[in-house]
């Protein structure tokens, strides 16, 4: 599904980013990201939805080399890889509907697609009731929920989550995390990037710890170990 091979990424005038990084993550799979700040952890992330090319290396996605993707096939990309930060990124005149269908819209969907997908995907995140309201006017996991749904209309089969729950408490942050979890079970292959040491540890699934650019740990049912 998702392969770094001898990836390195080195930014001007003489910052590294990552170091000779190989890896493997399965279809399917729910893979943890760790490690401290300035370790890597977000290049993996930017390379992955090809927000940053490497410096050297290959990284493929489903058989296709993306390592010298051009611009105007990132979009496509975009659609196989839905992506959830750590910033909600709302639109704040939009209504959580509104804000789902809108990434449908920007790709050219039409209103027949839209009406069927978008009550689903809100379904699945536990938003139905709330699909008319504005993004000030719920909380700030069910913000993240929202952004969450707005990653699922293209179906993707991969989720790439960067700090998805560093602006909420504990409990929309284990809230956010089931939600991962069922989305997981679907199939679709999560990669969760966090520096979140009580979430990556009661999750117990694979965990690839990155220090100074470098991938230092891959264990299965793994711990945070920095």
């Amino acid at each position: 599904m998702i392969r770094f091979k001898n990836v390195s990424k080195t930014y001007p005038p003489n910052t590294i980013g990552l170091q000779n990084v190989n890896v493997h993550i399965r279809p399917g799979e729910f893979v943890s990201i760790v490690g401290q700040s300035g370790t890597g952890k977000t290049t993996f992330a930017k390379l992955l939805i090809a927000e940053e090319r490497p410096t050297r290396g290959q990284i493929v996605i489903g058989g296709w080399d993306i390592s010298a993707i051009k611009s105007t096939e990132v979009p496509l990309l975009r659609r196989q890889i839905g992506v959830v930060f750590q910033d909600f990124k709302s639109l704040p005149r939009k209504t959580v509907y509104e804000n789902v269908a809108f990434a449908l819209e920007v790709c050219g969907a039409s209103q027949k697609r839209i009406k069927n997908i978008v009550p689903q995907a809100l379904k699945i995140v536990g938003l139905a009731s709330k699909a008319d309201r504005y993004p000030k006017h719920i909380s700030g996991g069910e913000q993240q929920r929202m952004v969450i749904a707005r990653a699922l209309v293209h179906r993707p089969k991969i989720i790439v989550a960067d700090e998805p729950t560093g602006n909420l408490d504990s409990l929309n942050t284990r809230e956010i995390i089931d939600l991962l979890k069922k989305i997981n079970a679907f199939g679709t292959t999560v990669v969760l990037v966090t520096h979140n040491r009580e979430v990556v540890n009661e999750l117990a699934r694979r965990v690839i710890t990155i220090d100074q650019g470098r991938i230092v740990s891959d264990q299965e049912e793994g711990k945070y170990l920095l």
